[in-house]
């Protein structure tokens, strides 16, 4: 039985601020830190589960209210009954709505629900799951942002190979589409063609602009186009990727299952990237998965690697977790990296422990506990 959840917001600072195509066409400001929203979650029996979301910019206060107003409806429930846990907590909001918010505030208690599960069993999350595998392929993308000089995209990209990484992403979607292609270019010329190599418009092409560029970088063989277009734009998305051979990947940005199943059943994507805390948590995450393998597709989750290793092991067909450590400061473990692949932690859950150190960072904080 479930007798306390605490709950804290955090603002974890980047080592210095990295700019996307969104800071570039003046629709955000440089990201400093990340605000993430924790859950520990305990019961009768002295067991513990740690869960987290996210935001960038702006929301983690929104999340923390929300948690805090629904937080009583976790006491005294069985924390094995996550699907039972969940319904409740989304119908005590329902009033906000079924996405964003709302979803991504309950986040944080489902992946400390899922944590909880998995270490009673004595399981690593993607073991209580059922993995198909020990280790998943990885990219980075901290080391390809735009304020970064291209030597520096070039020297980072080199660092992160020799650390073990087996891909690299790099942003795009400037209003210059062509300093977009002479940084591509200097980038696929540095590494050869046989390293995995990825880019990301982040949202920021209209239709033919994106037509345009990915029938110019054809020949450089990139694994994916990441979120060429607009996140709802499905349609578009669809003509893009029945118009190219380099496939396309999207759906970081989609807050529900229903803007995912849009997304499949248009064949809109070929690499599908839901995103644990943002669409609500595991147990939506689980059904987007699901669909996606139904209809064939990869599953490239993004971000919190610290989640994502976990899931991505246990999705039948091998595709991509990105590299992204910004989150790392947060926790006392380390994620292993070797080969191009990023191991499963052997350890139950999903291996994580607050770092004494997060407090220094740590916002707002509160408690809702049986008594």
């Amino acid at each position: 039985m479930i007798v306390s959840a605490r709950f804290g917001h955090y603002a974890v600072p980047l080592s210095a601020p990295v700019s996307d195509a969104k800071v570039a066409t003046g629709r955000q400001r440089p990201l400093s830190h990340i605000d993430v929203l924790t859950c520990e979650v305990t019961t009768d029996d002295g067991l513990e589960g740690l869960g987290f979301s996210y935001t960038t910019r702006a929301g983690c206060r929104a999340q923390f209210a929300h948690a805090k107003e629904v937080a009583s409806g976790l006491l005294g429930e069985d924390p094995s009954d996550i699907g039972k846990v969940y319904d409740k907590l989304l119908w005590a909001g329902a009033s906000v709505g079924r996405s964003g918010v709302a979803t991504q505030a309950l986040a944080a208690i489902d992946v400390a629900l899922w944590d909880l599960k998995a270490r009673r069993a004595g399981l690593p999350l993607a073991k209580l799951l059922g993995a198909y595998r020990d280790s998943v392929r990885t990219y980075n993308t901290s080391g390809g942002y735009l304020q970064a000089p291209i030597e520096e995209v070039k020297e980072r990209a080199t660092r992160s190979l020799q650390d073990g990484i087996g891909g690299i992403k790099i942003k795009v979607g400037q209003p210059d589409t062509k300093e977009d292609l002479r940084r591509l270019t200097a980038v696929r010329e540095h590494l050869g063609d046989d390293v995995p190599l990825m880019v990301d418009a982040n949202q920021q092409w209209d239709r033919t602009t994106a037509l345009r560029f990915g029938r110019a970088v054809e020949e450089l063989g990139l694994v994916w186009i990441e979120e060429p277009l607009d996140a709802h734009d499905a349609e578009g998305h669809a003509r893009l990727a029945a118009a190219l051979d380099t496939p396309i990947a999207t759906g970081e940005m989609l807050t529900s299952v229903a803007e995912h199943v849009r997304l499949i059943e248009a064949r809109a994507a070929d690499f599908v990237q839901p995103d644990v805390p943002r669409v609500g948590g595991i147990t939506p995450y689980l059904k987007v998965a699901a669909l996606a393998d139904h209809a064939g597709l990869q599953v490239a989750p993004h971000f919190v690697m610290e989640i994502h290793v976990h899931l991505a092991a246990a999705y039948p067909r091998e595709s991509w977790v990105e590299h992204i450590e910004w989150l790392s400061p947060l926790f006392d473990e380390r994620l292993t990296i070797q080969d191009g692949r990023m191991l499963v932690p052997d350890r139950p859950g999903l291996g994580l422990s607050l770092a004494e150190h997060a407090k220094d960072w740590r916002l707002d904080e509160f408690e809702s506990a049986a008594g």
